[in-house]
């Protein structure tokens, strides 16, 4: 997969930007828009990164494989926050029995 990834530069540079941007947005990115010009100069300095990542990738450094493991994580901690917000609405609600001992 290394050799791939490293005979397909596009292909890696659109991966690296792809996560770079997921992950700044799911754990960097403040409350409030920022203004226009400094939003692209934020992705502009994005984009300049992810292209030296790539340089990094195709050096043999597993740079795709890495940040695909930390998107995998936050995706699997987004899952288990919405599980816990579901069982916490389930357990939330008063089940007959004890509604009925509570008499």
């Amino acid at each position: 997969m290394q050799a791939w990834l490293s005979d397909h530069k596009l292909v890696s540079y659109l991966l690296i930007l792809g996560f770079t941007i997921y992950i700044f947005n799911k754990v960097f990115r403040a409350q409030q828009r920022l203004p226009l010009l400094k939003e692209i100069l934020v992705y502009a300095l994005i984009a300049f990164g992810s292209f030296i990542l790539m340089i990094l990738q195709v050096d043999k450094l597993p740079i795709i494989q890495c940040m695909g493991i930390a998107v995998l994580m936050m995706l699997m901690l987004r899952g288990r926050q919405l599980y816990d917000k579901w069982k916490g609405v389930k357990e939330a609600e008063p089940s007959p029995q004890k509604a009925e001992s509570g008499k």
